[in-house]
């Protein structure tokens, strides 16, 4: 079965960077890649997404900051978090459809903590 792996997640002082990363297995490649968020008593939110045509859409409250990309060769994506605040304090999935109707799999989480 597919999984998805993140990495790269760590407590940071505001203003410095993490870049994320996720890794699927399984012998599928996937199509489209998304990373979300969710903050304790917070709703999860999603932060970003590429699509298969490497179109990209981002929150408000990251645009200018946060760059998703994806190695296809690697069946890897990647989520590059620039000046960090501490309001971007969450729980990070990952998230990643294939196949006929978008089947999703979900990444385990990795805790991305920004505090002075």
């Amino acid at each position: 079965q597919v999984q998805l792996v993140e990495s790269g997640g760590g407590s940071v002082q505001p203003g410095e960077s993490l870049r994320l990363s996720c890794v699927a297995s399984g012998g599928i490649s996937m199509e489209g890649w998304g990373w979300y968020r969710q903050a304790p008593g917070k709703q999860r939110e999603l932060v970003a997404v590429i699509r298969n045509d490497d179109s990209t859409k981002y929150a408000d409250s990251v645009k200018g900051r946060f760059t998703i990309s994806r190695d296809n060769a690697k069946n890897t994506a990647f989520l590059q978090m620039n000046s960090l605040k501490p309001e971007d304090t969450a729980v990070y999935y990952c998230v990643a459809t294939y196949g006929v109707g978008a089947v999703e799999c979900w990444g385990q989480g990795t805790q991305v903590t920004v505090s002075s």
